[in-house]
C-alpha cells in the first residue's frame, strides 16, 4: 500500500511540474525569437523603387523593381525587340492612380494596373494592363486596357540601372520616362 501511495505521489508531482511548466513565464535568456528568420544581408540584384507625381492634388504611383546593365547588352538583346516586356524586374510593374487620366491617346480610369512595353527599334508601345497580381512574365494575353506610342529619346551616356521617372510636370500633365541603357522612352499623361 505504501509502495502504491508514493507512486501516486511521484505521478501527481509530475504532472503538476508539467503543468506549470505551461503556465508560468519562461526567462527571458529561454525565450525564442518569434520574428521570421531574418533575410539574407545580401541587396537583391534588381532593387525595388518607386516613382510618384501629383496631377491636379491627386497621386499618381508607379511601383517596379530596377535591374542593371551589369556589362550586359540590354535593349535587343536581354529586352528583345517585338515582344511584350513587364517594364522592370521580378514582380509586375504596377501604376496606381486616384484619379483618371489620358495616358497618349489612351483613357485610363482611376484604379490599378500593371504596366509593360513593347520594345523595338523604332517604336516602342507603352501597354496598361486590368490584370494585377501577377509576376510580370508571362505577359497576360488579352487583359490590356489598351495600348498606345511611346517617344524616343537617346541618352548622352549609357544608364547603368533601369528607372521610371515623371518629368516635365507643369499644371495637370507629365511625362513618365522608361530610361535603361542610352534608351530613354517617354509617353506624356494629362489628369482628366
Amino acid at each position: 500500500m505504501l509502495l502504491r501511495s508514493l507512486a501516486i505521489l511521484a505521478c501527481t508531482a509530475t504532472l503538476a511540474a508539467a503543468g506549470y511548466a505551461q503556465t508560468a513565464p519562461m526567462p527571458d535568456h529561454m525565450k525564442m525569437d518569434d520574428k521570421p528568420a531574418a533575410k539574407s544581408a545580401k541587396p537583391l540584384a534588381s532593387p525595388a523603387a518607386k516613382a510618384e507625381v501629383q496631377l491636379n492634388g491627386k497621386a499618381i504611383t508607379v511601383d517596379y523593381h530596377a535591374p542593371s546593365m551589369r556589362g550586359r547588352k540590354i535593349m535587343g538583346d536581354l529586352v528583345p525587340y517585338g515582344k511584350e516586356w513587364r517594364t522592370g524586374a521580378n514582380e509586375a510593374t504596377t501604376l496606381t492612380t486616384a484619379g483618371d487620366l489620358k495616358i497618349g491617346d489612351l483613357s485610363v480610369p482611376a484604379g490599378t494596373y500593371t504596366l509593360f512595353t513593347l520594345p523595338n527599334a523604332d517604336q516602342w508601345l507603352f501597354i496598361v494592363s486590368k490584370k494585377t497580381g501577377e509576376w510580370g512574365i508571362p505577359y497576360p494575353e488579352g487583359n490590356d486596357l489598351g495600348r498606345t506610342p511611346m517617344q524616343s529619346h537617346t541618352l548622352p551616356a549609357p544608364q547603368e540601372k533601369m528607372s521610371i521617372s515623371f518629368e516635365r510636370t507643369r499644371g495637370n500633365t507629365t511625362e513618365l520616362h522608361v530610361k535603361w541603357e542610352t534608351t530613354d522612352q517617354y509617353v506624356t499623361i494629362t489628369a482628366e
